[in-house]
């Protein structure tokens, strides 16, 4: 990591659906479930959010390559599943998205005052997703009705790659104008987010409460009791650090002191180098 004088955290670039907005990533996962099920394809909550975070095409394709979407999709149909079936359910995804994902927009508690807070440090906000340019459309005003907003928003179809590659994470620097890597952090829910940041050269920090990666609603994370509850959050943490991540925290409430965090460890590289 390449650490200069003074470096300091400028950027941080979120995710959007179950890091600021969407608490448990919802609405893809709903959309996900509701396609394949039409196409008479039954797929588990863990099967269907295990790509999460990719660009939704390429979702598709992992959803039908695994054991059983591969499986299925053979009794189904008499044979292998091809690029035409990843368009046809894209556009089923596209189109069934398209008229809900407003209605899963409203930001995760916590997001609009911390996200408020760092801005007044003078922080720089980015974010990127896994959702098309015309998706964000529709959530980007929702969003910012309710409290919150990003600096800039980088899609898949700007850059014509999605994660675990780091060039959406390069284009919120670009327009951000801020370098070096090692002053931008990257906040995600799942282990995708984790290895953008850090195949850019910027520091990975995941959420559990609200993100996809533990795979709870609201209300589920509500009810659960606090043994099996800690033991979700243990494993989730332990898949974040697996791809990557330099700090797992339990809310977006957190990240203030995780970003201290990170200043604090700038500043040892620092001195390490003199």
């Amino acid at each position: 990591m390449n650490v200069k004088k003074n470096n300091k955290v400028q950027l941080i670039v979120f995710d959007w659906a179950g890091t600021t907005v969407d608490y448990g990533s919802s609405a893809p996962g709903t959309v996900f479930d509701r396609i394949f099920t039409l196409a008479g394809i039954h797929l588990t909550r863990e099967e269907i959010n295990g790509p999460m975070g990719m660009e939704k095409k390429a979702h598709i394709r992992e959803l039908l390559s695994c054991e059983s979407g591969n499986r299925q999709w053979r009794q189904t149909y008499g044979r292998p599943w091809n690029e035409d079936d990843v368009e046809n359910l894209y556009e089923q995804f596209e189109e069934t998205l398209y008229q809900v994902v407003a209605e899963y927009s409203s930001p995760i508690p916590g997001v609009v005052e911390t996200v408020s807070g760092l801005k007044k440090q003078g922080l720089k906000i980015g974010s990127t997703t896994g959702y098309t340019s015309q998706m964000m459309e529709q959530v980007i005003p929702k969003a910012a009705a309710m409290g919150y907003s990003a600096d800039c928003v980088v899609t898949p179809d700007v850059t014509g790659k999605s994660r675990p590659t780091p060039f959406m994470l390069f284009e919120c620097m670009r327009q951000m104008n801020v370098y070096p890597p090692c002053t931008v952090v990257k906040v995600g829910d799942t282990a995708l987010d984790m290895m953008e940041g850090k195949n850019g050269g910027a520091w990975s920090i995941g959420i559990l409460k609200g993100s996809n990666l533990l795979g709870l609603t609201q209300q589920e994370y509500e009810n659960m009791d606090q043994e099996n509850l800690e033991k979700c959050k243990k494993e989730a943490a332990k898949r974040y650090r697996e791809a990557g991540a330099d700090i797992v925290i339990d809310s977006i409430l957190d990240l203030p002191e995780a970003i201290l965090e990170i200043n604090r460890r700038l500043e040892k590289m620092e001195e390490a180098v003199k």
